[in-house]
């Protein structure tokens, strides 16, 4: 009550009114059991300032880095086989996962652009078929490896069987060269097959000149002479239509493809058929892209690999050798047709089962 008049009496003589707040506050002393009236102190008490998220971040990378390291040199000096499977596969990781990402942008330039696969350039056409192919491979690990414990059998079943299960980011240069090799070797087992269907299809084409044509070009591969692209773009007519368009074809003729285009034959014929088409309607939308970009500009890894996707066994071939091939196999997949694509199919046959430095 004192209080308050005292407030109201310096209010009624004139005096500005206090400002709204505590005009005392409680404090405890140490040293004193009574509370001890006094003007409000500023709170000792503070938050800190936000901390800074980056700095740990980096602080933490760079700790783990040191921590790595010193684990890296302690596996290569008291382990070094296993050392070099350790890097290998952190390497190959790495990889996946930068291709993981650039696979992730090239798709996202395709929806803000609204682009097609066969709109984009060479490299980034490539590096899509190429990352599918590599998932696709790496679900079946993942789906053998989800039962409990399995994990570790899917690590023995990688070392065991690295061809069967790794993808290449995973291989040593040397295996590569070696499981390259054996995967020609496995397709190459089914040009005879191949050359034999295709003897078998003649007697059905109506015109005379093409029979004989066609006949004298089986005749010709059979006794190791590499065609040249003129003797096969003088058969364009004849698988555009019956008997030797995709679509027409015989179920034997159908697996033998699949072996050589390194495709599962034991799927059934209309998923054989389907996979046929859709892999050469890729390799031709391919063609027409590196046509553009011109093969001076790829180096010389990229020119192999792109021999190799179309039936050249280009791991035992010079750099020259390739690029010739190459162009001439560029000039004549440029001139077909999509209504032709049985013939670019077959081309991966015919112009490399006798190219020199792969009749071994």
């Amino acid at each position: 009550m004192a209080l308050s008049r005292v407030y109201w009496r310096c209010v009624s003589l004139g005096g500005a009114a206090a400002p709204p707040g505590p005009l005392f506050s409680l404090r405890l002393q140490p040293g004193r059991r009574s509370p001890a009236w006094g003007p409000p102190r500023p709170s000792r008490l503070h938050l800190s300032p936000k901390v800074d998220l980056k700095s740990i971040v980096s602080s933490f990378v760079a700790k783990t880095k040191v921590v790595n390291e010193k684990y890296n040199r302690f596996l290569e000096r008291r382990f070094p086989r296993f050392y070099v499977l350790y890097s290998l596969f952190i390497k190959g990781f790495q990889m996946l996962l930068a291709d993981a990402k650039k696979a992730r942008r090239i798709k996202t330039f395709m929806t803000q652009k609204k682009l097609m696969f066969h709109q984009l350039s060479y490299r980034d056409m490539e590096h899509l078929r190429q990352f599918r192919r590599d998932v696709v491979k790496c679900l079946f690990l993942g789906i053998i490896s989800i039962p409990p414990f399995a994990n570790y059998l899917v690590f023995l079943l990688m070392y065991l069987y690295p061809r069967q299960l790794l993808i290449q980011h995973f291989w040593t240069s040397k295996q590569q060269l070696e499981f390259l090799d054996i995967y020609h070797s496995q397709r190459k087992k089914s040009h005879p097959e191949i050359l034999n269907c295709l003897e078998k299809a003649i007697p059905s084409i109506s015109n005379t000149a093409l029979q004989r044509h066609f006949t004298q070009l089986c005749a010709k591969v059979q006794n190791g002479t590499h065609p040249g692209i003129n003797d096969l773009l003088l058969l364009k007519s004849c698988f555009s239509v019956y008997p030797l368009d995709i679509a027409h074809l015989s179920i034997a003729h159908v697996k033998a493809l699949s072996r050589a285009m390194l495709l599962t034959p034991h799927l059934p014929s209309v998923l054989l058929r389907y996979r046929l088409n859709k892999h050469t309607t890729v390799l031709h939308q391919l063609d027409k892209a590196l046509k553009r970009l011109g093969t001076g500009q790829l180096t010389a890894q990229e020119v192999k690999s792109a021999c190799y996707l179309r039936g050249l066994n280009s791991t035992h071939l010079t750099e020259d050798w390739c690029r010739i091939w190459l162009e001439e196999w560029l000039q004549f997949s440029c001139s077909l047709k999509n209504a032709e694509m049985s013939l670019l199919l077959h081309a991966t046959v015919l112009l490399s089962t006798n190219h020199a430095g792969t009749r071994h």
